[in-house]
Parts: structure tokens; C-alpha cells; sequence
């Protein structure tokens, strides 16, 4: 078995011994008759952000062709916002290479993600999917080069406080059992991520734990490894279906809401990115930031307002990202600094043996570590629209190759300080500011559409959809107005308590 395979979790992999992208009709078929499948579940994203699912019972061998050839028709109307009910039939077809078998079905279901197709039989300009597939090919054409990309999903459980081995308020990073409370909650999340096909990096507990009212909330984290931009929001989107699956069946409760309380730490969607090309990591030129890199950092330093749009879409987004706390409020970016917008974390440059340090049995390694260096976008949260989101950063990286001008915007945006230390005022005084508010950000997204819509990536619809949306809120004050209030700011966040 290759090396690809092995330790595989996915099912269907293990049982075709083939990559999934390999996989074809034949293998589908054949995996369903060997297997007793019953099922068939189609599952597609819609204007919610969310997983929508067509169930299909397997009549006979002709019927199973059929709805893996042709697909189905589904009311787009219902799906998404930017359709009309006069013209709304969308078909569904799925992609082989996404099957998994559903984890939580009691009977055999083999499920897979869909792309949309309009009347014509041609792709949905606004779909989700399609539209990160547009960003990710506008990439290859102007750099020659591959986007990669993968999140770090932050969520709070939630459960009976039964006070026992009670964890420290706000200091619950990588606790162990038995002050965190939810670790086997969390592993068993990443074993179901795993066996439909994701390729889950690490978990463990996050800073934020408390109690409220007899309820115990405790902050997780899943991150996974970076692939391709399209395969890590497909991660990401099946990621949060399992683990809310998960805890209804453990009658826990999870959000992945941008702010819980005042004072408590919010759950972010770090999303980290590397740029590839033959296979390498183009990330690192000597063992420092390559000039690569640095052109997609300016792409994000220009476009970081803008990007809130996809990335922070309800209004407890800006309750999270307020001045001088973890979450950033001011463009810039540094080098393993957590009080940036994006951050260059440590990428293994050292050249220093550590394994042979502590191991001192094993022989001298020379593993290529430049493959693991990446840059971090640290402002989006859990409402994010993860297709969407991707698509932007895709979009700001290369928009960065595009600018005469981006290795200067990097040298400016840099900064090696803590810009929430008073020493460090003035250069904090330098530097734009993210908006304050969806309203803000809506006029961000109008101010740059332009590099958006370019190479048809996002369509006009959908930029015109997700603007108007934000303006909905009618919160340009809002945090003002709230201020210490936290009644209110409890009855906000339980309006978007389930977002994303």
C-alpha cells in the first residue's frame, strides 16, 4: 500500500485501495453493491453557509446510475437569496472524489457533496463552490503558482458544570483532563472528520473556559493540514455538520459564534495559506520569507477591510475583533506576533536537529521542513462563509502579484511589536483599521469589488447579496450603543448563536 493510503480513515478508500480523487462511477457502484449501501445522501452548501441534504433510496442498479450521471433538481430560490422563485431550478450533481459514508445514519448511506448547474448545464456563476473554484483558477493563470490553504475551527461545548477539577477562568489552552472537560467530545469529532476525508492536523482545548448559570462552556479547537483551497473548505464545512451532529447525540450544545460574553475569548477561524508550485513550498527562499510570500501578504494588507465581508458577517463578528484583545483590529503583519492581522508563525527555519537533541538514539533527520511554513489570516470568524471566505484570501494573494507596488506595502505593514503595548502608540497610529461593523464592512466590499469581480471570480449577484445583506443589520453603532450592556449583549449573541 503507498504511503498515501496508509492510515487512511476514509472507508471507501481503504476498501477501493485509491486516492479519492481517483475515484470514478464505476467505484461508487461498486463500493455500493459490495458494501450494502441503502442510501444515498447528496449534501451541498447554500446561502447560509450551511450543508443542505437530499436523500436518495436505492431502487435499483438503472435508478443508482441515474442519479449518479444526471443528478437531481432542487429549488434554488429556497437555497439562495440572490434567485428567483420564477426561475429557480438548479440541478445537483455530485462529485465522486467527496464520498464518504454518513456516520450518523442508522442506515447504510453513502453521501456526497454536490456542485450546482443552471438551466443550460453549465456551473452556477454565485455558487459557493464554484466561485472558490474561480478564485483558485484566476490564481494558476496570473501567478503559475497553486493556492493552498487550511482552518483552525474554533468552537465553545456546552454541558452541565458539575464543578469537579474546575479549570481556571480563561486560561483553558491545551488543558488537560481532567480541567477540560469535553477532550473525548473533541477526539471523537476528529476521528468522524477524519473518516470522511479530512485531513485533520491536531486538536485540543482553547483558551476560553467558564461558567454560567450552571453551565460549563470550554473552548476546542480542530486544525487541520493544508491542501488544496477548494478540499480545505470542503473540511471545514463537513467539519462543523459532524461535530453539531456529534453533540446532539451527546446533548451537548456548540457554537462557533465570533463572541460569547463580554470579557471571554471568542472563537476565530484562523485560516493559514502556502503557495505551491512543482510540489514545493514557495513560502521560504533561504530559510527566510520569500519575496512570494511577502507579495501575498501585501495582497491581504490592501484588501484586509474588504475581506471582513466574507469572513465576519454578523454583527457579534465585531464584538470580537475590538481594540487591544487578542483578536486584531489593525492591518498589519509580523513574524510569530498574535497581535497582528496576519501572522508569519515559526516554520521550522532554524535548521536545528531537535528531534537528534532529545532522542539521542536516532540518526541525524533531514526532513524538509519548508513545506510546513504558512501565513495565517487571523480576523475571520466562525460566521464566516468558508467558500467564500477561501475565495477572498485567494483573490488577496493574488491581487498581491498583480500590485506594481506590493513588496513596499509589506515593508510598510510589517511591524515586530506588540502595537497594543502604550510604548508603541505612534506606529500603531500608522496603520488602517479593520471596520467596526458590518455596515462598515459593506462599504469596504463596495469600495473594492472591482478586484473581486475581476476574471469573473465573485459575480456581481453575489457581491450585490452579501452587501446588502450586511446592511441589513442597520449596526453601524451598534457597539456603541450597547457599550457595557450585557444583557444586550447576551440577547445578540443568542440570535446568532448558531451562525455559520
Amino acid at each position: 500500500m503507498s504511503r498515501e493510503l496508509e492510515f487512511n480513515a476514509n472507508p471507501i478508500v481503504a476498501f477501493l485501495k485509491k486516492p479519492s480523487r481517483e475515484f470514478t462511477k464505476a467505484d461508487i457502484v461498486d463500493y455500493i453493491v459490495q458494501n450494502q449501501i441503502r442510501m444515498v445522501n447528496f449534501m451541498y452548501p447554500a446561502g447560509d453557509g450551511r450543508l443542505k441534504t437530499l436523500n436518495f433510496v436505492i431502487n435499483n442498479a438503472a435508478y443508482l446510475d441515474e442519479i449518479l450521471t444526471c443528478g437531481e433538481r432542487v429549488d434554488g430560490s429556497s437555497l439562495f437569496p440572490f434567485i428567483e422563485a420564477g426561475s429557480s431550478d438548479l440541478y445537483v450533481l455530485p462529485r465522486y472524489a467527496t464520498a464518504f459514508i454518513d456516520p450518523f445514519a442508522e442506515i447504510p448511506t453513502l453521501a456526497m457533496l454536490c456542485s450546482y448547474f443552471n438551466k443550460d448545464g453549465e456551473l452556477l456563476e454565485s455558487s459557493p463552490e464554484n466561485t472558490l473554484r474561480k478564485a483558485c483558477t484566476a490564481f494558476r493563470e496570473v501567478t503559475g503558482m497553486e493556492f493552498e490553504a487550511m482552518g483552525e475551527l474554533e468552537y465553545y461545548v456546552m454541558g452541565h458544570d458539575n464543578e469537579a477539577y474546575p479549570a481556571t477562568n480563561q486560561k483553558g489552552y491545551h488543558e488537560s483532563a481532567p480541567f477540560a472537560k469535553y477532550g473525548e467530545f473533541r477526539k471523537k469529532c476528529m476521528d468522524y472528520i477524519a473518516r470522511v476525508g479530512g485531513q485533520v492536523k491536531y486538536g485540543h482545548s482553547e483558551v476560553g473556559t467558564f461558567s454560567l448559570d450552571g453551565v460549563l462552556y470550554e473552548q476546542n479547537e480542530i486544525e487541520f493540514l493544508p491542501v488544496a483551497a477548494e478540499r480545505a473548505a470542503e473540511q471545514l464545512i463537513l467539519a462543523k455538520w459532524i461535530i453539531r451532529n456529534l453533540a446532539n447525540e451527546y446533548g451537548y450544545d456548540v457554537t462557533f459564534a465570533p463572541k460569547i460574553t463580554q470579557g471571554k475569548a471568542g472563537s476565530g477561524l484562523h485560516v493559514h495559506m502556502r503557495i505551491m508550485k512543482d510540489g514545493k513550498n514557495q513560502m521560504l527562499d533561504g530559510g527566510t520569507l520569500s519575496a512570494t510570500a511577502r507579495r501575498a501578504i501585501a495582497g491581504m494588507m490592501e484588501l484586509a477591510p474588504s475581506i471582513t465581508a466574507f469572513g465576519n458577517t454578523n454583527p457579534t463578528s465585531y464584538f470580537r475583533l475590538v481594540p487591544h484583545q487578542e483578536a486584531p483590529t489593525n492591518v498589519c503583519w509580523g513574524d510569530r506576533n498574535r497581535s497582528v492581522l496576519v501572522r508569519v508563525p515559526l516554520g521550522w527555519a532554524a535548521k536545528a536537529d531537535m528531534c537528534l537533541a532529545v532522542n539521542p538514539l536516532e540518526r541525524e533527520s533531514r526532513y524538509d521542513t519548508s513545506q510546513k511554513q504558512t501565513v495565517e489570516m487571523r480576523s475571520p470568524d466562525g460566521s464566516a462563509d468558508v467558500y467564500q471566505l477561501i475565495a477572498g484570501l485567494a483573490v488577496a494573494c493574488r491581487y498581491g502579484f498583480e500590485l506594481e507596488n506590493a513588496l513596499e506595502i509589506a515593508e510598510k505593514t510589517y511591524v515586530n511589536v506588540n502595537i497594543h503595548d502604550k510604548q508603541n502608540e505612534a506606529r500603531l497610529s500608522d496603520l488602517a483599521q479593520l471596520p467596526d461593523s458590518c455596515a462598515a464592512s459593506a462599504d469596504c466590499l463596495e469600495s473594492q469589488r472591482e478586484v473581486y469581480e475581476k476574471y469573473g471570480v465573485f459575480s456581481k449577484a453575489m457581491i450585490d447579496g452579501i452587501i446588502k445583506r450586511l446592511r441589513s443589520y442597520n449596526d453601524a453603532t451598534l457597539r456603541a450603543d450597547i457599550g457595557d450592556n450585557i444583557e444586550q449583549m447576551l440577547s445578540l449573541v443568542m440570535e446568532y448563536f448558531h451562525c455559520g
